[in-house]
């Protein structure tokens, strides 16, 4: 009998119901189906029927310890959507593995379980791959990161932030950026992204011989230092399978994780977390409010600390760092960070300075800063083509 093998996983909603995020949702895999019809769509219909009775069985004994049962109606209620893992279709006949997703709230009502999950402390993934010879994250598509992207989180204690991979994604997250312990540019990073530390996921992909068997070496990384929590290998025919090599590869990596974080192993590093600048203590045995002399005028120890944007080309990624540590050896400045990066255009930095922002704006000047402008906002371009980076200059017509 002839059959049509479908191999890539996806999501279909179920009647008017939508197909949710698995945050929302129990999710069951692996329910495998083999049901005849009168044609192919009917052996199709009974094979999605079929998955969600024998999906709801299952997630009763996963819950509750013993197997339960719905009539089809209330389970049509239930279910937000079937996941194809893999499909063979016939003209009679329909063969699959399938997923299925059942409503949380609702579902843990019926079997009288709770529906609320603890949950970590939210973690940016950067997905790491390396085939051929070649190691990339976000700088171009792969499917380690397609992998990573079709995880659904409903039953896992993980809370992940999974960048789209677009955007800054490329320039903050790149494979150099794993092997980067330094705590400043990852609490910048972490901080873009609303997250508390990092998980660094990876696969190596080795083939054995062309159109031969491919061997997915894992490691589950953690922290800026890329501590391993885990490491496993699986093994797949042929490339056609790379696809399901890398979604198990996820779920065991997810299982290590968890497993780590119940452990108590996934801990944020102290160096991660951010220290508000520490004001200089006062002189031992001085009054608070006594002045100091400069340039022949009294001014006091302490003045309002003042937020100024700056607004600034970036040509390159050194222009960032150029003028980031240009602005902070000005006396008073107490921070500058880039807050929005837009290479080949223009950035912005926030400026922290203790004093009057023409202040500021002055001391700027005579860094061979032009400035433009006034109050909290300023524009600032180097003054003469001399004094810029030439690695860093735009491309001459």
């Amino acid at each position: 009998m002839a059959m049509i093998a479908a191999g890539a996983a996806m999501t279909l909603a179920i009647g008017a119901s939508r197909a949710q995020d698995g945050s929302g949702s129990f999710e069951v895999s692996g329910v495998t189906v083999d049901v005849s019809g009168r044609d192919a769509d009917a052996a199709r219909d009974g094979g999605w029927r079929l998955a969600q009775r024998k999906g709801w069985s299952m997630l009763s004994q996963r819950l509750t310890g013993k197997a339960g049962s719905l009539p089809d109606s209330g389970l049509d209620s239930l279910v937000t959507g079937i996941v194809v893992e893999h499909e063979e279709i016939g003209p009679n006949r329909y063969i699959a593995r399938l997923g299925v997703l059942f409503n949380r709230n609702r579902a843990a009502e019926i079997l009288g379980v709770s529906g609320f999950m603890t949950r970590s402390p939210p973690l940016l993934v950067v997905p790491t791959m390396r085939s051929g010879g070649v190691e990339t994250t976000f700088e171009r598509d792969n499917a380690w990161v397609a992998a990573w992207g079709r995880f659904r989180t409903g039953n896992t204690t993980i809370d992940y932030i999974r960048p789209a991979g677009n955007g800054p994604d490329a320039l903050l997250m790149n494979a150099g950026l794993t092997g980067r312990p330094g705590r400043g540019w990852w609490r910048n990073v972490l901080d873009q992204y609303g997250a508390t530390d990092v998980l660094i996921p990876q696969v190596t992909l080795y083939r054995q011989w062309p159109g031969g068997p491919v061997i997915g070496v894992f490691r589950a990384g953690h922290g800026p230092d890329n501590q391993e929590i885990a490491r496993f290998s699986l093994r797949v025919a042929n490339a056609d399978g790379i696809g399901a090599l890398l979604d198990t590869g996820v779920r065991r990596i997810d299982e290590a994780y968890q497993a780590a974080l119940r452990g108590g192993v996934l801990r944020t590093d102290p160096l991660l977390e951010f220290v508000p600048p520490v004001a200089e203590e006062e002189a031992s045995g001085l009054p608070e409010e006594i002045p100091v002399i400069e340039g022949g005028e009294a001014m006091m120890p302490s003045a309002p600390v003042a937020s100024v944007t700056l607004q600034f080309e970036t040509p390159g990624v050194g222009a960032v760092s150029a003028a980031e540590t240009s602005v902070r050896a000005i006396p008073g400045v107490r921070s500058a960070v880039t807050s929005s990066l837009a290479l080949g255009g223009l950035s912005l930095m926030r400026v922290e300075y203790a004093g009057d922002p023409a202040a500021l704006a002055a001391a700027l000047q005579s860094r061979g800063w032009q400035v433009e402008g006034s109050g909290s906002t300023l524009r600032i371009v180097r003054s003469g083509a001399p004094n810029a980076a030439p690695a860093e200059a735009p491309p001459r017509e």
